[in-house]
């Protein structure tokens, strides 16, 4: 791989993984249709998500910083009670629980770990079969006319105001549910689960939010799967440098993209993207047929 097709792949997961479009399908769609070898296949793919996750922490990291301070405290709460309940359970003492789920950043914190349960399953059990769809044009295109539909859904669909006070965990394992379908590639990660949020009944804005944060987990899950991958390649100084650039660029245009999906939440303009998805998943579909050759 050229550190040219390096920093195109970078781009167009910055534009991609945030633009309700499919970063997955549409780095498929180059490397098919260019026969970019990036060697390493899904670990290449980690890497340019790693690189819009640093895009994430970035505009969000206020937010992230409340939880991380948050799920220390569960933690330690979670302790005192099993201390608690050894010591009142055995020993006759007559200590109180403490509240776990305390506060608005508390619940986040549990909504988007239980969020991260459906879809670490998924994810886990789908790898082969996602890997092996990312070699098909015609899954591809079909998953991106599936998510267009996604997408004029959202359209349509009128903002609630949920937040995590209102947010039940059953809406949190749904979304889930839904991230976990979205690792197909041409599925859309962030329309499928904002559109998930909006038929939730989520507030726009925390919609886009809970999104983005619930893909850390998500994301770094999978990171951690692909070491292995990553340590057992011989990388040249001047492939390490083209994965570099790529994780660079892809944190560069996904910071800008998330400043842009958050006004076009706020304008209800998904049915563009999703003409768009339209017209991809129809040539990819074209292409797999040979009707470009």
């Amino acid at each position: 791989m050229s550190l040219l097709q390096a920093i195109l792949m970078g781009i167009i997961q910055g534009l991609t993984e945030f633009l309700p479009v499919s970063s997955s399908g549409h780095l498929a769609i180059f490397k098919n249709v260019f026969h970019v070898n990036t060697d390493m296949k899904m670990a290449f793919d980690i890497l340019l998500h790693v690189g819009t996750l640093i895009a994430v922490f970035i505009i969000y990291w206020a937010d992230i910083k409340k939880m991380v301070v948050e799920g220390v405290k569960i933690v330690i709460d979670c302790c005192a009670n099993i201390g608690a309940l050894i010591s009142n359970t055995f020993f006759g003492g007559d200590k109180r629980y403490r509240k776990i789920v305390s506060g608005s950043y508390r619940k986040f914190v549990v909504l988007v770990l239980v969020s991260t349960i459906p879809t670490g399953i998924i994810g886990f059990l789908g790898k082969d079969l996602v890997e092996k769809a990312g070699e098909n044009m015609l899954i591809i295109g079909v998953c991106l006319l599936i998510t267009a539909c996604l997408l004029m859904i959202a359209d349509r669909t009128v903002s609630g105001k949920k937040t995590p006070k209102n947010i039940t965990y059953k809406n949190a394992a749904a979304i889930g549910v839904a991230q976990g379908i979205a690792t197909l590639p041409g599925i859309s990660r962030s329309g499928t689960t904002i559109t998930a949020c909006l038929l939730s009944g989520f507030d726009k804005r925390f919609a886009v939010k809970y999104s983005f944060i619930m893909s850390i987990p998500a994301i770094l899950g999978a990171a951690i799967l692909d070491v292995k991958d990553l340590a057992s390649e011989s990388l040249s100084g001047g492939e390490i440098g083209c994965y570099i650039a790529g994780m660079i660029v892809a944190a560069v245009v996904g910071f800008i993209c998330i400043k842009f999906v958050l006004v076009l939440v706020r304008n209800r303009k998904f049915k563009y993207f999703g003409i768009y998805c339209i017209i991809m998943g129809l040539l990819a579909i074209l292409y797999h047929f040979g009707l470009f050759a």
